[in-house]
């Protein structure tokens, strides 16, 4: 089962706050653990909303609003894209993840949709072209 693990946002990454030497570090020996055992399949760490835009859609109108947003709880600072064989297993390396921030801080779990998901809706058609995409995308 594929996760995507989202670290939110606290008043520190909002501002822009860079981690420390200590915590790069410990997230680098932490980050290397996931690699080794095969679980990491991707993981970045993103720039404060304030350099971020939103895309809001209502039909064929589109509507862009440049960033900061606010509810900070609500942004991802961050993320990881996990190969894990269930939830349980995740949730066992989040508990061992450093905390990812300088005080309190929370970190989302979120199951990533599988082809066999979408059922009756995913006609073979569709099904050719997700698996021609994601051959495209693993060549590069």
């Amino acid at each position: 089962m594929r996760v995507m693990v989202l670290v939110k946002a606290t008043a520190d990454s909002e501002t822009g706050t860079l981690p420390t030497s200590e915590l790069l570090e410990a997230m680098g020996k932490f980050n290397q653990e996931l690699v080794d055992a095969g679980i990491m399949l991707a993981g970045e760490g993103l720039h404060p909303s304030s350099k971020g835009k939103r895309v809001a859609f209502d039909g064929p109108s589109r509507m862009v609003t440049d960033g900061p947003f606010t509810e900070t709880r609500e942004i991802v600072a961050g993320f990881w894209l996990w190969q894990v064989k269930d939830m349980a297993e995740a949730v066992e390396w989040v508990k061992r993840c450093p905390n990812p921030m300088p005080g309190p801080s929370e970190i989302e779990i979120r199951p990533l949709y599988e082809v066999a998901d979408f059922g009756a809706a995913l006609t073979p058609e569709i099904a050719a072209q997700e698996e021609r995409m994601r051959a495209q995308i693993a060549r590069r």
